[in-house]
């Protein structure tokens, strides 16, 4: 029998994903080290988007919003009750709390993230939003 050794064995491969509110960012970090920056856009003034950590719970990759006014959700990675990180086409106003508790982001990278989350697994991801 020969033993195989292989280097991701000793630990698990790990997506993190922060969103801070007050710089309106989200960092991606694979297995630790930075992979992305972007712009986000949360929640206004009379909406909140929710603090802690998270697990994704369910990924949409066309989803509507049931809420309001059936607003597209591209890219949809939900991870507390309605709450989800997902594309906006609204891009001039990313950079800025406009959503109504969202994390919405460009596109583009809404997708690049929604692969990385699927790639990753639920279980792999975490999720943590701080102030």
């Amino acid at each position: 029998m020969v033993a195989m050794w292989c280097p991701r064995a000793a630990h698990a491969a790990q997506l993190g994903i922060l969103i801070n509110l007050s710089e309106q960012t989200m960092t991606v970090k694979v297995d630790g080290l930075f992979n992305y920056r972007w712009l986000v856009s949360t929640a206004r003034r009379g909406y909140r988007t929710p603090t802690g950590q998270f697990h994704p719970i369910r990924l949409e990759r066309v989803w509507y919003s049931s809420k309001y006014d059936s607003a597209p959700m591209p890219y949809s990675i939900f991870f507390y009750g309605g709450y989800a990180i997902h594309g906006t086409w609204e891009i001039r106003r990313l950079g800025r709390p406009v959503s109504h508790g969202c994390v919405r982001l460009h596109p583009d990278n809404a997708r690049i993230l929604f692969g990385l989350v699927r790639s990753y697994g639920r279980g792999s991801t975490v999720i943590t939003i701080r102030r």
